[in-house]
């Protein structure tokens, strides 16, 4: 009998075991960045309503008192990933500064409806 019977056993449960809950982790990072793109968004459309003009960066955010920090992207692990989307200078409530107009996650993986992170 090899020692390493046992050994092996138990890590092809392990790796069972966090493969079956992998699903249950999918659906709790997407939960969790759908929160973090409504919060950001919200904060965005507040502040560009209330002061007039669209935030230039999301720390504008901050500053303001709009939010108190940035949420981490939920599938980067990172607050510094977002991947801000710049208004149109035409449609820009200050033509000479535009500023953020949405936000998606920095994640380039796909989303367990099958679409793209970085579109949601």
């Amino acid at each position: 009998m090899s020692l390493f019977r046992p050994t092996i056993g138990l890590t092809t449960i392990a790796v069972a075991v966090m493969f079956a809950q992998s699903p249950d982790q999918t659906r709790a990072h997407e939960a969790a960045l759908k929160s973090s793109l409504l919060t950001l968004r919200q904060a965005i459309d507040k502040y560009t309503f209330e002061q007039h003009k669209a935030p230039q960066t999301l720390q504008d955010l901050i500053a303001k008192g709009y939010v108190t920090s940035i949420p981490a992207d939920p599938m980067t692990r990172s607050n510094l990933t977002w991947r801000v989307v710049m208004e149109d200078p035409a449609k820009s409530a200050d033509p000479n500064e535009p500023g953020i107009f949405d936000v998606h996650s920095g994640s380039d993986g796909i989303g367990s409806d099958g679409t793209r992170y970085a579109d949601w």
